[in-house]
C-alpha cells in the first residue's frame, strides 16, 4: 500500500481535518519520504517505517536543519512524523517505541519586550497630560502606570490595592501570585502620583475598598488600563508589544542595566524562582550586543 496517501486520506476523511492542514502534513511527510528513499535505498513501506531507528529520524532532522530550517519548523516536522506513527499503531498495529522518545529542539525562552527608558517617560507624561480625560481619571491612570514602571507591580497587584494604601507609603505591602506578600519600595514620583490621585478621586476610598476606581465608582478593570496603553502607544508610535506588562519588564531591565543585583530584582518582582528573573539578563545582553554592533568600529 502507498503509506503516505493512505495516511493523508485518514486525516481528511476520518479525522475531518481542514484541507490546508492535510496539505501541510503532506508537504512535511513528502520530504521525509524522499529522504528515506535515499537513506534506505527503497520505497518507505509500513514494514520499513516500523523498523526505523531514532538515529534515522535524527539524520533527517539534521539534514533539514542544514537546509536552514528553524527550531519551530523542525519541531513541526517531528510532530508530523509522530502523527504518522500514531496512525500506524492504531490502524495497523505497528509499534515503534524509539519514535516516541524523540524530542524536538527546546524552544529558547521568549525574552520580555520592555519599552525603552525614553518611551516609558513619554507614556507617563502623556497619561498625565491627556487633554480629553477628566483630571481625576488622568491622575488615576498615571498612578497605575507609575506603579508598573516605578514599582514593578503586575497590573493585578496594582489594581488589588485598597484605600488603606493611602497615603502611599515608602514601602508598599503587595499581595502577589499565590497570595505571597512582599514589600516594594516606592520612589517619590510614584508616591506623589498615587497621593495626587487619592486627592482628586470623587469616590470615597475606604480602607477595605479598591483604591483605583472606574468612571462609575466600581473597582477599575484591567481592560481600562490595557485600552489606555493601546491609545498611548498609538499616539507615541510604539509597537504593539508596549503593553502594561512591558512597563514591569522595563522596570526590571532598566534596574539590571544600571547595576542592580539579580537577587534584589527577583525580590522586587515577586518571582518565586531566580530562573524566572534571569530571563532579563538575556534582554540586557541583547541590548548590549546591539549597541556593540552599532558602535564598534570593527563591527
Amino acid at each position: 500500500m502507498d503509506v503516505l496517501p493512505a495516511f493523508l486520506s485518514h486525516l481528511g476523511n476520518e479525522r475531518r481535518m481542514a484541507a490546508r492542514t492535510v496539505e501541510a502534513y503532506g508537504s512535511d511527510l513528502a520530504m521525509f519520504f524522499g529522504f528515506l528513499r535515499l537513506h534506505l535505498g527503497t520505497e518507505p513501506s509500513l514494514k520499513a517505517l516500523s523498523g526505523l531507528k531514532a538515529r534515522d529520524i535524527r539524520a533527517y532532522l539534521a539534514a533539514r536543519r542544514r537546509d536552514g530550517l528553524s527550531d519551530a519548523s523542525i519541531a513541526r516536522l517531528l510532530s508530523s512524523i509522530k502523527a504518522l506513527y500514531r496512525w500506524m499503531s492504531r490502524a495497523h498495529g505497528l509499534e515503534n517505541a524509539e519514535i516516541g522518545y524523540l524530542q524536538g529542539p527546546r524552544r529558547a525562552p521568549r525574552l520580555p519586550r520592555p519599552v525603552s527608558i525614553e518611551a516609558a517617560k513619554d507614556i507617563l507624561h502623556e497619561a498625565e497630560t491627556e487633554p480629553d480625560a477628566e483630571p481625576w481619571i488622568a491622575a488615576r491612570d498615571l498612578a497605575v502606570l507609575s506603579l508598573l514602571y516605578g514599582g514593578g507591580l503586575r497590573i493585578s497587584e496594582a489594581l488589588g490595592l485598597t484605600g488603606a494604601d493611602l497615603p502611599a507609603p515608602e514601602r508598599l505591602r503587595v499581595s502577589g501570585k499565590g497570595a505571597k506578600v512582599r514589600l516594594v519600595p516606592l520612589i517619590a514620583p510614584v508616591r506623589e502620583a498615587i497621593n495626587a490621585y487619592g486627592k482628586l478621586c470623587p469616590y470615597a476610598l475606604t480602607k477595605s475598598g479598591a483604591l483605583f476606581r472606574g468612571a462609575k465608582g466600581g473597582p477599575l478593570s484591567p481592560r481600562i488600563i490595557q485600552g489606555r496603553m493601546q491609545m498611548l502607544r498609538g499616539l507615541l508610535g510604539l509597537p504593539e508589544t508596549a503593553t502594561p506588562h512591558a512597563l514591569r519588564h522595563a522596570f526590571a531591565t532598566h534596574l539590571l542595566a544600571n547595576g542592580a543585583d539579580l537577587r534584589a530584582i527577583q525580590t522586587l518582582l515577586g518571582h518565586a524562582s531566580l530562573s524566572t528573573t534571569q530571563v532579563y539578563t538575556g534582554v540586557d545582553s541583547s541590548r548590549l550586543r546591539a549597541v556593540h554592533a552599532a558602535a564598534h568600529p570593527r563591527a
